[in-house]
């Protein structure tokens, strides 16, 4: 492929380049990140996405985004947790990838980032499974879970506070763990970089950490893993 090929995988608008190549160098179609975008530029990204493969994802989309995108696509599954819109293909394709994405939270806090995680999943064709409130406080919870971990192919592991239960997983499991840092915690959380540096310091190998409040960022690498 010449530089000029590349051209034609390219869609100009007057405020967004669509890039139609994506798939083929990484495995997904374009995210459509809203903040910072306009609703009337969100649904223009959108529409010729899914004008070249009948799907798209939007991530952090606020009610603006999610009136406009509901509008212009009733089929579009919106998440009013995890601030996506996804219109799935149709009919949607089976899920692919060695095994289950296992998407652990340790509070019913963090569940806005690990719903964007789990919607980023299964845009990317992931089978997705989910472990919810098992954080250190009650460690039982995660333990009389243990059979559910170890059948993960990749686990997603979403916490705050402390930011302790990554370390416990990694702990458990012998296959990759992805942990994300969120900004639930009291003053001295500092906006969730305790738990971002609490997991960059977990002693427990195969431990890789996203940035705080990062769904879509371990999604999309538990995706490449699960693929790989």
């Amino acid at each position: 492929m010449t530089l000029d090929d590349l051209g034609t995988f390219l869609e100009r608008l007057p405020f967004a380049t669509i890039d139609h190549l994506r798939p083929h160098t990484q495995g997904h179609q374009e995210v459509v990140l809203c903040t910072g975008k306009t609703p009337e530029q969100v649904v223009g990204i959108a529409e010729r996405l899914a004008e070249a493969s009948g799907s798209f994802l939007a991530t952090r989309a606020d009610a603006g985004h999610v009136a406009v995108l509901s509008g212009r696509f009733p089929r579009a599954e919106c998440s009013e947790l995890g601030r996506t819109v996804f219109l799935p293909p149709h009919p949607e394709p089976a899920a692919t990838g060695r095994g289950t994405v296992l998407v652990v939270t340790a509070g019913t806090a963090d569940l806005p980032v690990a719903e964007e995680a789990a919607v980023t999943l299964r845009a990317f064709r992931n089978r997705v499974a989910r472990l919810t409130d098992v954080g250190v406080a009650g460690i039982h919870r995660l333990l009389a879970q243990t059979g559910s971990l170890r059948e993960a192919a990749v686990i997603v592991v979403v916490a705050g506070m402390e930011g302790a239960l990554p370390s416990v997983v990694g702990g458990l499991v012998k296959v990759p763990v992805i942990a994300v840092p969120t900004s639930v915690g009291y003053g001295a959380s500092f906006g969730g970089i305790a738990a971002l540096l609490g997991m960059l310091n977990s002693c427990a190998a195969g431990v890789t950490v996203v940035n705080i409040d990062n769904g879509f960022g371990a999604a999309a690498a538990a995706s490449r893993i699960n693929h790989s």
